[in-house]
């Protein structure tokens, strides 16, 4: 969905909308509810409001795929992308990491949400914090079942202080 800056008004914009979204390997399993209110002062253009769905994820510790809600407030910051092209190199400070860039009279709504949505993939993903993960000998998941296997392999770069601790040189 892309909005023409022309028709925004002194009032603003407010937009709600239900969609799925492609997002790459990400699968949603329900709709996006966005809600946005978008206003205008000079060139700049303001993004605020949420995002609401549930995409599936898999657990980094035992492989399962599980549900995750996500609840994103939205609140960007678009200027002119011209306004790029007059330097030729530029620092991101702090204050600028919500800070979006248009070209022309546009503004892709679809991209906005899509990149909210990204940022907010967890890197770690964890069905729960108290995943036990699968065994990496036997691949047991120990959330159900425990295995039998031995555990305990001393890490061959610390037998050198294996030997101090034990009074050997």
């Amino acid at each position: 969905m892309k909005i023409l800056l022309s028709d925004i008004t002194d009032q603003g914009l407010d937009l709600e909308f239900e969609e799925i979204f492609r997002i790459g390997a990400l699968s949603l399993l329900s709709p996006a509810r966005v809600t946005l209110r978008i206003d205008k002062f000079g060139a700049e253009v303001v993004a605020k409001g949420e995002v609401k769905t549930c995409f599936e994820l898999q657990c980094s510790r035992c492989l399962k795929n599980f549900p995750k809600d996500v609840d994103v407030a939205v609140n960007v910051v678009y200027h002119p992308a011209e306004e790029l092209k007059s330097e030729e190199k530029h620092e991101i400070k702090d204050d600028e990491l919500d800070t979006g860039f248009y070209e022309g009279d546009e503004l892709d709504v679809h991209e906005l949400v899509v990149e909210q949505i990204l940022l907010n993939v967890p890197m770690k993903p964890l069905c729960s914090e108290a995943c036990k993960g699968i065994c990496p000998k036997c691949g047991t998941d120990l959330n159900v079942n425990t295995c039998m296997c031995e555990h305990r392999e001393p890490d061959p770069r610390l037998e050198v202080l294996k030997k101090l601790l034990d009074g050997k040189e």
